[in-house]
């Protein structure tokens, strides 16, 4: 599919005698012509950027939609704005389908500029490139809701016949090597296209573990198990959209899509520890969460009897303390340093965890259970 957006960008390129680019809706950068000219005033911040970044800045993108060019049906010149890092005049072709706007092919504009005759022979292609990313769309929602299915099924006929329709739908790499990423929170209910995303051969959004919240499931490509880093590159660019408080979980790759629902538990997983331990985030594998795996499979409860008081608000800092001394294996030199106290003050504290629970920090089965209740407390 990338193929023939490339050859259509280099069609209308030859058309008007000048590089142009493709940006999806969203001003992600989908193709871009090839940029031979020794003028170094034939490329400008914005250009440059998009290539190199893949899309636009929100000011760049606010600028040109000023111009009312997602409701354009023909050519839109849009002059320079140096203080957006615009310094050359453009010409924009909207690209769509069906009446809605799914795209833009952006020109470079110079005098005397292309002929009314040329544009309009590129406006016929910018409706070609419109009929692929129309179809692409439908593929793309159809896939969302199939995984979205998948990830929502129990185990049983649903479950299965929601993954038998969702290997049909990716045709031949339904049976490669996968791993699901988790992205929570995610702002909304729409996922991005999966052509948007490197990797992605699937998105859909599901609802998260708090209240109205939702997260982004994503199935990335991988081509060996020992390599995730495609799946760390599409959390990386979805982070970016979903904000800073935004954290990422990666499930064990698999081969096939038999076990998604195992896979998602995974990625959730490593998610909510990255989410609830900070050195593990903003981006938790699987395989690195140690503890987490188990705590995390665990059915939501109230706080153990033995520490529920120690968890008040009033004595966060007694838990804190607790927290860090477990931590560290129950050494007093390292715990006083790592929270910058006094060895007497961290006897002194440690004292008061043990009336406030009950529990002896001197017996292993006790000092388990602390460590247990306050890790499961940050989840």
């Amino acid at each position: 599919m990338k193929g023939d957006y490339q050859e259509l960008v280099d069609e209308i390129s030859a058309l008007l005698g000048t590089p142009a680019t493709l940006e999806n809706r969203d001003f992600g950068l989908i193709a871009f012509g090839a940029h031979d000219s020794e003028d170094d005033s034939a490329m400008d911040p914005v250009r440059t950027r998009s290539i190199l970044t893949r899309k636009s800045t929100p000011a760049v993108r606010a600028w040109f939609e000023g111009f009312g060019i997602a409701r354009a049906t023909g050519p839109v010149r849009i002059p320079a704005a140096p203080d957006a890092g615009v310094f050359r005049d453009r010409i924009c072709l909207p690209v769509r389908h069906g009446g809605v706007v799914l795209g833009y092919v952006w020109l470079l504009d110079a005098e005397p500029g292309p002929s009314h005759e040329r544009l309009a022979a590129a406006m016929e292609v910018a409706a070609r490139i419109g009929e692929l990313l129309a179809d692409e769309e439908r593929a793309g929602a159809d896939l969302s809701r199939e995984l979205r299915t998948t990830l929502t099924s129990e185990r049983g006929w649903q479950y299965d016949m929601a993954v038998a329709a969702l290997r049909t739908a990716l045709g031949p790499d339904a049976d490669g090597l996968h791993t699901l990423v988790c992205l929570a929170p995610w702002p909304g209910e729409d996922s991005p296209s999966p052509r948007t995303v490197p990797g992605a051969a699937a998105l859909c959004t599901v609802p998260w573990a708090r209240q109205g919240a939702r997260a982004l499931a994503v199935l990335v490509r991988l081509r060996s198990a020992d390599n995730l880093s495609p799946a760390g590159t599409a959390a990386g660019r979805l982070r970016s959209t979903a904000g800073p408080d935004a954290v990422a979980g990666i499930a064990a790759p698999r081969r096939g899509l038999a076990e998604l629902d195992a896979s998602w538990r995974e990625a959730a997983s490593a998610a909510r520890a990255a989410s609830a331990q900070p050195r593990l985030g903003p981006l938790a594998e699987w395989a690195a969460i140690g503890p987490y795996r188990m705590l995390t499979a665990l059915p939501a409860a109230e706080p153990d009897p033995a520490v529920r008081a120690l968890l008040a608000p009033a004595h966060a800092e007694l838990a804190r303390t607790a927290e860090v001394f477990l931590d560290h294996a129950g050494q007093a030199g390292r715990t006083a340093t790592a929270l910058g106290i006094h060895r007497q003050t961290l006897y002194y504290r440690l004292s008061r965890v043990e009336q406030l629970t009950g529990l002896d920090l001197d017996t292993g089965e006790d000092r388990l259970l602390l460590h247990m209740a306050l890790k499961a407390a940050r989840l």
